[in-house]
């Protein structure tokens, strides 16, 4: 696969990732605040979360699921008293002042309202000040405490893992929002995911389905130093907790923007629906926008002896699959290879390759065959492609793919692929160019014939976990900043995840 060092990165920095740089006096002062305010606001927050426990309990006890509630009196009354709980909470975490802009439209004017950036647990803030139904994942409602006060707010609840639940989610969206008002708005979270707010990714179309018109919110968290943020990889739930609560003051602003009417080609396209709402809230954050997802996260952070080291061209590589709507699986994996193993030959053209995925000739067709090297009359070797589709499918189960690798390699008699095969596998999978096995082959019990097989290769990676910071060499290799032999650098500055 050609690198995405040979263009310019759309990426731009991980937004899956967080990190905190503290300064003397930063340090200093959460010392200070760790020992005097933290505990009592801690406290606090704790006692408000508790008080306002037995009155969702009351308001959720017997409720059916797809009845609204009858607006009596007692039901307005608790909803009322979880309104200044709740603002009382935040008040005792520093949350003193939060700056409200706009006006929140009304349930029949925008039956679901949109927001981003979704960076923290801490955006719970506009849920509870507006007591809107959410989207959240099934886990959310078994929480001790806050899984109560979730279930009061009447979530369409989620299982992410599976598929059915997902549509079975999106329905019941479109229901809520069809009932002209009977039920309370919906707040959604179109990322999927937390974020460091340096950008925002993709938006998921459950929010856009229904084509019905859509208010925008937009959060802004105006710390300096911010301990707000809780990614995929940086500082966890309490560590966030503890620094966001030793800050003096935690200023917040929620930004209601007009009412988005979708228009009819929008209510035909999801997609463009949401794209759309995603720049409208863009520019109004002035940050830039990011062709990344909730499902690209794994990519980003996958794990194992042959983790992925640059995830640029695998990225790109999976939007683009993602607009060609190939739905990957085990069994479609399996399936290609096989194939593969029967053909006359692996290298295609386009229209080959088409063919084989049993796709139109399209642009964005073309832009994946651009991705992979070719050779001088333009094909790419298919087999290749099917490498990088199983990469971006299970990036942590790597040796899966290396083994399919080897049974669309291998020589039959022998069981065994070329050195040359190999490293042009390896390209692929860690992101890398230019792989080097000469070091590996070396240390390979036996003669050097530039073969070997996948056992001996999977004996080797156990024996030797890091081997791809201590026997591999490509281009900008993490040892090639080191001055002594491999030994000496160990890569632990660089590869601390294997």
């Amino acid at each position: 696969m050609i690198s995405s060092g040979n263009r310019p990165s759309r990426w731009g920095r991980n937004p899956f990732v967080h990190t905190i740089k503290f300064s003397k006096a930063d340090i200093i002062k959460i010392g200070l605040m760790s020992v005097t305010v933290f505990p009592v606001r801690l406290l606090m927050v704790s006692f408000f979360m508790l008080l306002a426990w037995p009155f969702a309990f009351a308001a959720s006890f017997g409720r059916s699921e797809f009845i609204v509630d009858s607006q009596s009196w007692w039901r307005s009354f608790i909803k009322r008293s979880l309104s200044v709980i709740m603002r009382a909470m935040w008040f005792c975490g520093g949350f003193h002042w939060i700056n409200v802009k706009g006006q929140r439209a009304t349930s029949s004017e925008a039956p679901i309202i949109t927001v981003a950036p979704h960076s923290s647990y801490f955006d719970a803030i506009p849920i509870t000040r507006t007591m809107c139904s959410i989207v959240t994942k099934l886990e959310s409602g078994s929480l001790p405490i806050w899984g109560t006060l979730i279930k009061y707010i009447r979530p369409v609840f989620v299982f992410r893992s599976d598929q059915d639940s997902r549509k079975q989610s999106v329905e019941e969206i479109k229901r809520r929002a069809c009932s002209g008002g009977e039920w309370p708005q919906i707040m959604i979270f179109p990322e999927g995911t937390c974020t460091n707010r340096t950008s925002l990714i993709l938006f998921k179309a459950g929010a856009f389905i229904p084509g019905l018109p859509v208010q925008p919110v937009v959060l802004r968290y105006q710390n300096k130093l911010d301990t707000i943020s809780w990614t995929w990889r940086g500082p966890g739930a309490f560590k966030i907790l503890w620094l966001t609560l030793c800050q003096p003051h935690n200023p917040m602003e929620i930004e209601f923007l007009p009412v988005y009417t979708p228009s009819d080609e929008e209510k035909e396209n999801p997609t463009l629906f949401a794209n759309n709402v995603r720049k409208l809230m863009a520019k109004a954050l002035e940050v830039p926008l990011t062709d990344l997802s909730f499902e690209d996260r794994e990519i980003s952070f996958s794990q194992g002896p042959l983790r992925i080291h640059n995830a640029s061209s695998l990225l790109e590589f999976n939007l683009l699959v993602r607009r060609l709507r190939l739905k990957i699986t085990d069994s479609l994996l399996n399936e290609h290879a096989s194939r593969v193993r029967k053909l006359q030959r692996h290298k295609l053209n386009l229209q080959d390759l088409a063919c084989f995925l049993h796709l139109p000739v399209t642009e964005t067709l073309q832009e994946v065959s651009n991705l992979f090297g070719k050779d001088e009359d333009g094909h790419i070797d298919i087999r290749h492609f099917i490498i990088a589709m199983s990469t971006i499918y299970r990036p942590s189960r790597s040796m899966e793919t290396l083994k399919m690798a080897f049974k669309m390699y291998v020589n039959e008699d022998s069981g065994e692929v070329y050195e040359d095969e190999l490293a042009s596998t390896l390209e692929i999978m860690l992101g890398v160019k230019e792989v080097d096995l000469s070091m590996l082959f070396m240390e390979l019990d036996g003669p050097d014939t530039g073969k070997i097989t996948y056992d001996e290769l999977h004996h080797f990676i156990e024996q030797h976990p890091r081997v791809v910071s201590d026997y591999l060499d490509f281009k900008d290799h993490p040892r090639k900043f080191c001055i002594r032999r491999p030994n000496a650098c160990n890569g632990q500055n660089h590869d601390k995840d294997n």
